[in-house]
């Protein structure tokens, strides 16, 4: 069953770090990604660009509303994900545990569940 891990990293720590820092992490996230690949458990993976040119949009009684980021309110940023298939949720969770990102984020780890199809 897939299971989604959602990176959520404090915001401004992207910018915090030198370049060869950045990439020395990215190295580390891409080298997680094909040992999930090569053992056949990797469905997708994304990184996503910091929230500054992010967009919010809602639609309450009719009328829509779109707030450009970044959201000040909002102390953490969704930084990328992973979508994995695992036989248990503790397979997902003995997964995350080994994503590099864990160490400076957090990893969010959910189910996913039927919407269409």
């Amino acid at each position: 069953m897939p299971y989604l891990l959602l990176i959520s990293e404090p915001r401004g720590q992207r910018a915090a770090r030198t370049q060869a820092e950045g990439e020395a992490l990215y190295a580390r996230m891409v080298e997680f990604a094909e040992d999930l690949d090569a053992r056949g458990v990797l469905l997708d993976v994304q990184s996503l660009v910091s929230d500054t040119d992010a967009a919010r949009v809602e639609v309450r009684e009719g009328r829509t509303s779109v707030v450009d980021g970044p959201f000040s309110e909002a102390k953490e940023m969704i930084g990328g994900f992973f979508l994995v298939d695992c036989a248990t949720r503790e397979e997902a969770l003995a997964i995350a545990r080994t994503c590099p990102a864990a160490q400076w984020a957090s990893v969010e780890v959910r189910e996913t569940g039927p919407c269409f199809r």
